[in-house]
């Protein structure tokens, strides 16, 4: 196989151990951020912003692969059109020539189903929220910017240093059983794993599918996933409240499980449990 230049456009938590895992694979990996004194060895920084064109002009590698997988600093309507729509066009315009593969990271909030029913890469987006909305925007720009591209929606990502869950069980906070509340997840690691996957699939000469909906094998009630979580963090869960705003739906993995990725964490079960195995005790 032969040995790419890669450029990771938001070079943060998922981009970092993506780029680690395509450099111990011989891959030229670059990582754009704006601190790029956060980036671990191996990885070679480009310091740009993302929302300022002035800042990559003339900075940007020519690259086999750009993934782009950024993360909105605001998390308000023009925070988002700046990270996803703004920024890739602002990426897309300064490389100096077009990559053989665009990977795009979205998210499972552009789907709007909230009745617990199963969605995947077919199901319709017709999202009532400004973030799903934008994100569906930056999807086409992707999809549509005549570069061969794949947009991968991940569920709610989770594993070290994302601790928000697991605070609130040890509080004694948990979910309710009614109503259902169904919530999908995928580890930090298993988000970097599916896109060497598909980097990989990509240079065998495979074609990849325009859409990947990235998640784990078990969609799961909040109310189970707290409950567990207080058995094993040996808590007792005193208060209950919804602990989360959004739609209940379950991701389906088929399509990306047939092209042979294997999940590392194929359930929260796992995830967690290695999650509070790596935790110092408090």
């Amino acid at each position: 196989m032969h040995k790419q230049q890669i450029l990771i456009a938001g070079c943060g938590d998922v981009g970092s151990t993506l780029g680690l895992a395509l450099t111990a694979a011989g891959h030229k990996v670059f990582g754009l951020r704006r601190t790029i004194n956060q980036l671990p060895a191996g990885i070679q920084g480009i310091a740009g912003d993302l929302t300022n064109p002035a800042s990559l002009g003339g900075q940007l590698p020519a690259c086999n692969i750009l993934v782009y997988c950024a993360a909105a600093s605001n998390h308000d309507e023009p925070g988002y059109r700046a990270a996803y729509v703004e920024g890739l066009a602002n990426v897309l315009a300064a490389l100096p020539q077009p990559p053989g593969l665009l990977l795009f990271t979205s998210s499972s909030g552009v789907y709007h189903q909230a009745d617990g029913s199963t969605v995947d890469e077919q199901s319709p987006t017709e999202p009532d929220r400004f973030s799903g909305q934008i994100m569906l925007q930056a999807e086409q720009l992707a999809l549509s910017c005549g570069i061969k591209a794949s947009v991968v929606r991940f569920s709610g990502i989770y594993g070290p240093g994302r601790n928000h869950l697991i605070n609130q069980v040890r509080s004694g906070l948990g979910a309710p059983a009614l109503p259902e509340y169904y919530s999908n997840r995928i580890h930090r690691d298993d988000c970097a794993g599916v896109l060497q996957h598909l980097i990989g699939l990509h240079l065998q000469g495979e074609t990849l599918a325009p859409i990947y909906l990235a998640s784990d094998d078990t969609p799961a009630t909040l109310h189970e996933v707290s409950q567990w979580l207080a058995t094993a963090l040996g808590v007792t869960i005193h208060t209950t409240k919804a602990l989360r705003r959004g739609g209940s739906k379950r991701c389906c993995n088929t399509l990306l499980r047939s092209t042979g990725y294997d999940f590392i964490y194929p359930d929260f079960r796992a995830g967690y449990r290695a999650m509070l195995q790596q935790r110092p005790p408090t």
